[in-house]
This record gives structure tokens, C-alpha cells and sequence, in this order.
């Protein structure tokens, strides 16, 4: 709140000082009575972002949502200024609010990127979490602890488990990895539990345990103790934007949207992706041309590499790369895996002999996909999406993992900016997934932009 206090005050002070100007003199006497006006906009902008909730705890550190609040309640108040300054017939500076405005914006979503970033590193460590309780069986706790564990950015941390409807619970403690979550039943209270796990948020996760009366009971004991209260649907991997809560006949339901990979065959998708790789392509031309001729230079072999993968509705292609590797490196891959036993489905060496000297540098730097933004002129490809699979893959897939040629195989998506390289099978199936049925344009952007942080990084690329 101080840190966004020093930020529109400033921006304030800018709007005043290019509106009016600064002389020797002074500001001049309309200027006079803005610079009360700026301590009035101050005040209120904080004011109003403090009421708005945007200093919620439960919203700190949330990301798009602490944005998008931000951003409103902003647009909001500057257009109330505007409203009552009309209704008033008081004549305030168009140009220094339309100064004051962006200027104030911008500012409070980097103040609140900046305290969002230190958080998340806290959180990692395992400080400024939320301790909770679950309260239900054990299974599904099980994979709630580990689902948090794996998320550990989002500020919650399993810390016990109530089975209510059990004596003593099934074991003492959860099977979850590198973590101590221990099991209550019913001989112990629930304040016992949430006592000795020192539990702040109670995540109800089997409604059966309860029944009706008692999960409304339990609501009014928790309110007593101070302690939230949230109950799981045993829903994952699902976007916000996907997730309703109705109330049916003063019952609340959790209505769920159908996937999205539809809505990633519109129009508006095509057209952003042929005209982002016309423009990328325009602007790495001279670089895609020196890449070319250090290849040719380095290696015997062609400068493009063709590789066939499979794509949208399981329609094969070829894929554009510089090649990275020495010719007919394709034919070592069974050799490299019985040498290094090697049974995934996704074949990945971090020190693999099959790359040239400047295939290292492409590949670390993610160059060697440039030639990808053809493919998706050609419309074999989008900007973002799936990683393209290769035949051998798609031969192993199960029906889980074939729904992730429902949309086109992407130049990058979610397993680029996620760990690349370094992540195992699963969770990249998990993330492809992820994106199908969360898809929207303004998550595109999102990733494009976390995709060239993480090539600059070089994060998991080899």
C-alpha cells in the first residue's frame, strides 16, 4: 500500500509538472490548486484500491487477477473524476488527467510485479503460505497436497487432514514427497487439528464426510476461529475464466465451461498468427540469413533440417529447423537409448554428441526453430500451442494424451515457458492439455511473452 501511495503520487506530481510546467516563479495559480488536487487524487486512488479489495490477502500475489483489479478500479475512479467534475462544472484538466492516468497505471502494476515476484520466492522457500487443513478422505487430500506441493507459488500449503467420519484415519500421514502432512480422525477435534497444524484455511474436498447440515456448521465454527473456508470441486488443470459458481434453488453449484480448442481454430487466432510470423519474419531475416551460412560453414549437410511431426488431427507435416546436428543423425537414436537406457516416450540428451558446434549455440538459444514461423504461414502451425509431436510419439499415445492434436502444434506454449527441456513426459502431456481446453487469445500473449524471457534465460534448453 505505501509502495502504491509513492507511485501515484509521483505520477500525479509528473502530470502537474508537464501540464503546468515548473519555473522560478512558481507554478502560476491554476497550477496552485492542482497541487491540491494531486494530494486529493493521492489519497483517493489508495482509498480506492483499498476498498476495491485489491490488498486482500487472498489476492496478493495472484497475478492476472490482481492486474485486472488494479486496472479497473482505476479506469473507475477517473471516471468518476470525470463524471463529478461535470455534474460540478468544475473545470478539470483533461491533459492532466490523461497524464496522471497511464502513467499512474503503469507504475502500480510494475509496484505490484515487483512485490508479486519477491512473494513467489518466499513462497518457494516455503514462508508467506497459507497453512490449510483438508478436511475429507484421504485419497483425494493426497493428490491436493501434492497438487499444492507441485504449485507451491500459489501460497498454500497442506499442513494436516481431518477424516471426520474415521476413528483414527486410514494412517498417520500422507504419502506425498518431501513433505509431513499428518492424519487426524475423529478422536480429535477439529480445533485440536487445526490447533497442531496451525491451520489458517480449512478446503473441504469430500462433502460426503459432512453431509449438508454439517458442512454449514462447520462454516460457523470456522468463522468463529477466523479461518477460511473453501470447498474443493476436484477440478484441476482448469482455467478461471472456465469456472462459474450459480446459485440453483439457493444452492450453490460450480458450473464448469466445455474445453476451449475450439475457440483456437477462430479467425482472430489465424489471422494474429500469419501476421506475427509476416512480421517476425521481416524482422530476424538478416539474422535467419547469418545463422544459414555459420551452419553451412560448420558442418557438411543441408542448412534446413526437416523433420516430420504430426499435427492437428493427427495430419502430418514437416517442420522447418536449422539443422543443429551432423546428417543423418535421425538413425543414432536407438543406439543413443539402449546406450543410455533410455525408456521415455520423449527422447532428450542434455549432452547429446549428434550436435554440431553451432547447434549448440542455436538450440541453447532456441534459434534453430526460426525457421518455424514458415510453418505457420503455410498454416501447418501456430505461434503457440502443443509441442509438435513426432509419428513415434503419437504411436504411444493414449487416449488421454491424443487430445492434444485436437489444435495446431505451436512454435512455442506452456511446456516452452515451463522448464522446456527439463520437464518429464507427463507433465508435458499435462501442460499441452492444460492449454487445449484453457485456451484464449489474451493467454497466447501471456505465453509469447514468458517465451521470450525464457529464451533470453536459456532456461531448459539443449
Amino acid at each position: 500500500m505505501i509502495g502504491d501511495g509513492f507511485v501515484v503520487y509521483a505520477a500525479a506530481v509528473i502530470a502537474l509538472m508537464i501540464r503546468f510546467g515548473v519555473v522560478t516563479e512558481g507554478f502560476g495559480e491554476a497550477a496552485t490548486t492542482y497541487v491540491s488536487i494531486t494530494v486529493l487524487l493521492t489519497i483517493a486512488w489508495v482509498l480506492v484500491l483499498h476498498l476495491a479489495g485489491t490488498y486482500d490477502r487472498r489476492l496478493l500475489g495472484d497475478g492476472p487477477d490482481e492486474y485486472a483489479k488494479v486496472f479497473n478500479v482505476s479506469l473507475f475512479l477517473f471516471g468518476m473524476v470525470a463524471i463529478v467534475s461535470y455534474l460540478l462544472q468544475f473545470q478539470t484538466s483533461r491533459g492532466y488527467l490523461g497524464i496522471a492516468l497511464p502513467i499512474g497505471l503503469v507504475g502500480l502494476l510494475l509496484n505490484r510485479k515487483f512485490w508479486r515476484n519477491r512473494l513467489q520466492k518466499q513462497r518457494a522457500r516455503g514462508k508467506a503460505s497459507h497453512h490449510v487443513m483438508i478436511v475429507g478422505g484421504v485419497e483425494t487430500a493426497s493428490d491436493i497436497a501434492a497438487w499444492m506441493g507441485r504449485h507451491a507459488s500459489a501460497g498454500y500449503r497442506v499442513s494436516g487432514v481431518w477424516v471426520p467420519d474415521s476413528e483414527s484415519g486410514p494412517r498417520q500421514w500422507l504419502d506425498v514427497p518431501d513433505q509431513f502432512v499428518p492424519v487426524f480422525g475423529s478422536s480429535h477435534d477439529l480445533r485440536d487439528a487445526l490447533y497442531l497444524t496451525e491451520a489458517d484455511t480449512v478446503i473441504v474436498s469430500d462433502t460426503e464426510h459432512l453431509g449438508h447440515h454439517g458442512l454449514r456448521q462447520l462454516s460457523w465454527d470456522l468463522h468463529d476461529l477466523d479461518i477460511d473456508l473453501m470447498v474443493s470441486p476436484n477440478v484441476m488443470d482448469v482455467a478461471g475464466p472456465r469456472v462459474h459458481v450459480r446459485a440453483v434453488a439457493n444452492m450453490p453449484l460450480v458450473h464448469v465451461e466445455e474445453p476451449q480448442f475450439k475457440a483456437a481454430a477462430t479467425i482472430t487466432k489465424k489471422i494474429f498468427d500469419r501476421a506475427f510470423a509476416t512480421a517476425a519474419l521481416f524482422a530476424v531475416s538478416p539474422l535467419m540469413i547469418a545463422i544459414a551460412v555459420a551452419v553451412k560453414l560448420d558442418s557438411k549437410g543441408p542448412v534446413l533440417y526437416k523433420s516430420e511431426r504430426i499435427g492437428k488431427d493427427g495430419e502430418a507435416f514437416s517442420m522447418l529447423k536449422f539443422r543443429s546436428m551432423r546428417p543423418n543423425a535421425d538413425q543414432e537414436v536407438q543406439a543413443l537409448r539402449d546406450a543410455n537406457d533410455v525408456k521415455a516416450v520423449l527422447f532428450k540428451m542434455e549432452d547429446d554428441p549428434r550436435v554440431t558446434r553451432v547447434g549448440k549455440f542455436i538450440r541453447r538459444y532456441s534459434l534453430d526453430e526460426l525457421p518455424q514461423f514458415i510453418n505457420v504461414l503455410c498454416g501447418d502451425m501456430s505461434i503457440v500451442g502443443p509441442r509438435p509431436p513426432l509419428r513415434t510419439e503419437v504411436e504411444a499415445y493414449d487416449d488421454f494424451a491424443a487430445k492434444r492434436l485436437l489444435v495446431k502444434q505451436g512454435i512455442t506454449g506452456l511446456w516452452q515457458v515451463s522448464g522446456r527441456s527439463d520437464l518429464d513426459w507427463d507433465e508435458t502431456v499435462r501442460l499441452d492439455l492444460d492449454y487445449v481446453e484453457n485456451w484464449s487469445m489474451m493467454r497466447d500473449l501471456q505465453i509469447i511473452w514468458r517465451t521470450i524471457r525464457a529464451v533470453v534465460a536459456k532456461e531448459g534448453a539443449y
